[in-house]
């Protein structure tokens, strides 16, 4: 028969005490976002979502305009992975009519600009910046879309990843 003195029973269970209570606050913590975290990885925090790739699965980085036929003109920045996924970054300026021989223009642009205004006081102003799609004559497949508000904020964004992807280090861009 083994006896124990109440002086290491009470040792013993102080210790069990511990490592229980150790052991609950290590599965409860949860990591911090630091930019340690982000080592490796572009983020793009936008207003309709997030975005995250992995520098090292980046395949190509892109930046264009073109035309949409009865649309405006898109500015746009793309970027390719290893995986089946692009990611697409876009701003679209839509047409604006030209008056017949430049007669009349100025009042063209103008209500073009009290337009814009208009929408931009308007709650949920934020239509601009989600993307619109019809189904099924626009859909994109394996791509994820973000509409920005301007192209300057495009022109941030690109340059955002592409200094995180040529100089290897994670970034977080925020328009």
């Amino acid at each position: 028969m083994v006896l124990y003195s109440p002086n290491s029973l009470l040792r013993t269970l102080a210790t069990v005490v511990l490592i229980c209570t150790a052991s609950l606050h290590a599965q409860e913590a949860e990591p911090t976002a630091t930019p340690a975290n982000l080592q490796g990885i572009w983020r793009a925090q936008m207003p309709a979502g997030d975005y995250l790739v992995s520098l090292s699965a980046i395949t190509s980085l892109s930046q264009h305009e073109y035309m949409v036929e009865g649309a405006g003109k898109v500015s746009e920045v793309n970027i390719a992975t290893q995986g089946s996924a692009l990611a697409r970054f876009y701003f679209l300026e839509p047409a604006v009519p030209q008056a017949p021989g430049g007669v009349g223009q100025s009042a063209i642009d103008l209500m073009k600009e009290k337009a814009e205004e208009a929408v931009g006081r308007v709650a949920g102003a934020d239509i601009w910046t989600k993307v619109v799609k019809s189904y099924p004559v626009a859909t994109h497949a394996h791509t994820i879309e973000y509409r920005v508000a301007n192209k300057e904020t495009l022109s941030k964004l690109f340059k955002s990843a592409e200094r995180s992807w040529t100089l290897g280090k994670g970034e977080t861009f925020k328009p």
